[in-house]
């Protein structure tokens, strides 16, 4: 085991920091302390490390309602650097632009069809309104493969063509990944939404297109070509799982029918991966709420050995637009702050 090198202990310290005052916000020195449980001298050290960097600034003082000098709070320099998450659908672009924090600055719209790269760039840049963006996560439909990044078969989004990641890094000039939507859709609902505090879980997605996305371990789970969850490919009555509870038939079931056929479909992932929790997301699952799930939970508890609780979503907004900007934040806060992995 390798003894950690003097400058890789002020590396874990100060990334130790930066998350715990974006997390919890500006924080006092002596509040440092508690939560790091590092030295008064560290923390001193630490903190005129970080300011002298541009990483982080006095924020106000604590303490003014009480007698005494006050303390100083420090704050993260949230303008530092920006992201851009992306969602890519087949009738249009939108893109939100973020703070290191993850604040909302900026946001644009695209029609499609149309020239997508050059859209897709020309989005990102009047939501970002002249800021300078450190990296981009694009949301689309299709496996996309966890290695090559590419995009295996027709997603049905007008103008895609291979290359096309590489021709938006080109025209961006930043760092900038692609992933499967609805994998985007369940890291915002693994941080934000139903699954908080749940190591795994399945998200299915009952929406235009449907599917799911798995995380295992506190992980997503892509598998080797980026198959992972694509439930919407599973037969069902001789149909796919997908044609089976797609919106156009959905409207067209009634309700016992519609239950049917998605518990249907999520007891075969808890009966194959016994994820404890599956979160009905997209449209479908939004709509349905805390009813539509329990309807669901109670059919498959119906056939499965294994406990499963059903969830409706609780992500609000843009789900798959959410986790795009938080995979592009864990992309800039390495970069800006440091890879925790390095330290």
């Amino acid at each position: 085991m390798k003894t950690a090198t003097p400058a890789m202990a002020r590396a874990i310290n100060d990334r130790l920091a930066l998350d715990l005052l974006l997390e919890q916000g500006p924080l006092t020195a002596p509040q440092l302390r508690e939560l790091t449980g590092l030295s008064r001298p560290t923390v001193a050290d630490l903190i005129e490390r970080l300011r002298a960097a541009g990483l982080i600034e006095t924020a106000g003082e604590y303490g003014e309602d009480r007698r005494g000098p006050n303390a100083k709070l420090y704050g993260v320099v949230t303008d530092r650097a920006h992201v851009a998450g992306v969602d890519i659908r087949r009738t249009g672009i939108a893109v939100t632009v973020a703070d290191l924090a993850g604040r909302t600055v900026g946001s644009a719209v695209r029609a499609l069809p149309g020239p997508l790269p050059e859209l897709i760039v020309q989005a990102v840049a009047e939501a970002a309104g002249g800021r300078p963006i450190e990296a981009v996560a694009l949301g689309a439909p299709g496996l996309v493969h966890p290695h090559t990044s590419g995009l295996t078969g027709d997603n049905g989004v007008p103008g895609w063509r291979p290359g096309l990641l590489e021709e938006v890094r080109r025209g961006l000039g930043v760092q900038v990944v692609l992933e499967n939507e609805v994998n985007l859709a369940a890291i915002a609902e693994h941080r934000l939404g139903a699954a908080v505090g749940h190591a795994d879980f399945v998200l299915l997605w009952l929406d235009d297109g449907v599917g799911g996305a798995v995380v295992l371990g506190g992980q997503l789970r892509r598998g080797r070509s980026g198959g992972a969850g694509e439930i919407g490919f599973l037969e069902m009555a001789g149909t796919s799982f997908c044609c089976a509870v797609e919106p156009a038939v959905a409207r067209r079931l009634s309700r016992a029918e519609l239950v049917e056929r998605i518990a249907a479909g999520a007891f075969t992932v808890a009966a194959v991966l016994d994820p404890g929790l599956i979160v009905l997301g997209g449209t479908m699952g939004r709509q349905g709420g805390a009813e539509l799930a329990a309807e669901v939970e109670e059919r498959v508890a119906a056939r499965s050995f294994a406990p499963t609780e059903i969830r409706a979503s609780t992500v609000e907004g843009n789900a798959i637009l959410q986790g795009a900007v938080l995979t592009a934040l864990d992309l800039a806060r390495d970069a800006v702050f440091g890879e925790p992995s390095m330290a």
